[in-house]
C-alpha cells in the first residue's frame, strides 16, 4: 500500500445516470484510491464505461436481484486478496454489500436498507444493522481493522439534520436506528467526519428533491465512513464533497496514512 490513500464514497442514485450527466468526471482530477458506489440501480454490463478516465486495478460489483434497484461498486487502485457480498446480512439478495480486504483492513462499501416503507422494512433494517455489527466484531477477533462506508440511511445527532423535530418520528432518525449508531461508536468505530470536524453544524450529504432543498441546504447527513478506533492515528482527514452534483446524495470521504 502507499503511505497516504483516500477512499471516497458516493449513492449516486443510478450509475447510469451519473454517466450520462458526466457527474463523475471529477475522479479524473481527484484520482481517490478507492471509490465507492452506491444505489448504482445497474447490472455490471449495464455499467458505463466512460464514467471517467482514470484506471482502476480492480472493479467489483454487487448488483441486485431485482433489476434496476439498489446495487452497490468497488472501483480499487489497490488489489485485494479476498472480496465477498455478504448475504448472510444482505438476505434478500439486493446488493448492499461489497466486502474487501486489503492486508489487514476489511473495507465495507454498504448501501444500507431505508426504513421508511413499513414496519417489516423497518425491521429487516434494524438485523441488517446488528448482522452487519456482528460480522465486523468477529473479523476484529481475527485481528482486522474495520472501515466501514456508505449510505447508512440514518442521521446520527440532532446536528445531523436540517429539522430533527419534524423527523423524530420519521425513519431516518428513530430512537432506535439513532441508537445503533451508539451502539456502534461504543463497540470502539469512529464517526470520522465528527472526529475530525467536531460539531460543524449544517453539513450533509443528502437533500430532498423537493421545495429546492439543495439549494437552502434542508438535509441530512445520512453518508458515512465509521473507522475501528485501532485506525483513528492513521486518519488525516474526513470530509463531505458538497459541490459535487448530480445525485441527492453528495460524495463523502477519508484520507488514511497506512
Amino acid at each position: 500500500m502507499s503511505d497516504s490513500i483516500e477512499i471516497i464514497s458516493w449513492n449516486v442514485n443510478g450509475i447510469r445516470a451519473v454517466g450520462t450527466k458526466e457527474a463523475l468526471k471529477w475522479v479524473d482530477e481527484r484520482e481517490p484510491d478507492i471509490l465507492c458506489l452506491q444505489e448504482i440501480k445497474a447490472l455490471p454490463q449495464q455499467i458505463p464505461d466512460n464514467l471517467f478516465e482514470k484506471e482502476y486495478e480492480e472493479l467489483h460489483i454487487n448488483s441486485a436481484d431485482k433489476k434496476g434497484y439498489s446495487g452497490t461498486a468497488t472501483f480499487s487502485t489497490l488489489t485485494s486478496d479476498y472480496m465477498a457480498n455478504d448475504h448472510h446480512i444482505d438476505t434478500l439478495h439486493e446488493g448492499r454489500i461489497i466486502e474487501t480486504h486489503y492486508d489487514d483492513i476489511v473495507l465495507f462499501n454498504i448501501y444500507f436498507p431505508n426504513g421508511q416503507k413499513d414496519d417489516e422494512r423497518l425491521a429487516y433494517k434494524m438485523k441488517f444493522y446488528d448482522d452487519l455489527l456482528t460480522h465486523c466484531e468477529l473479523l476484529r477477533e481475527e485481528g482486522k481493522s474495520i472501515i466501514i462506508c456508505g449510505d447508512v440511511n440514518t442521521a446520527h445527532r440532532e446536528i445531523d439534520l436540517k429539522n430533527p423535530k419534524a423527523n423524530a418520528k420519521t425513519s431516518g432518525f428513530l430512537p432506535i436506528e439513532r441508537a445503533w449508531i451508539d451502539k456502534l461508536l461504543a463497540h470502539g468505530y469512529i464517526d470520522t467526519f465528527r472526529y475530525v470536524n467536531g460539531d460543524e453544524a449544517e453539513r450533509y450529504s443528502w437533500w430532498s428533491y423537493r421545495s429546492s432543498a439543495r439549494l437552502k441546504n434542508v438535509g441530512w447527513r445520512i453518508d458515512y465512513f465509521f473507522i475501528s478506533e485501532d485506525l483513528a492515528e492513521n486518519l488525516e482527514d474526513a470530509f463531505i464533497l458538497d459541490y459535487i452534483e448530480g445525485s441527492d446524495h453528495c460524495p463523502v470521504g477519508i484520507r488514511l496514512t497506512l
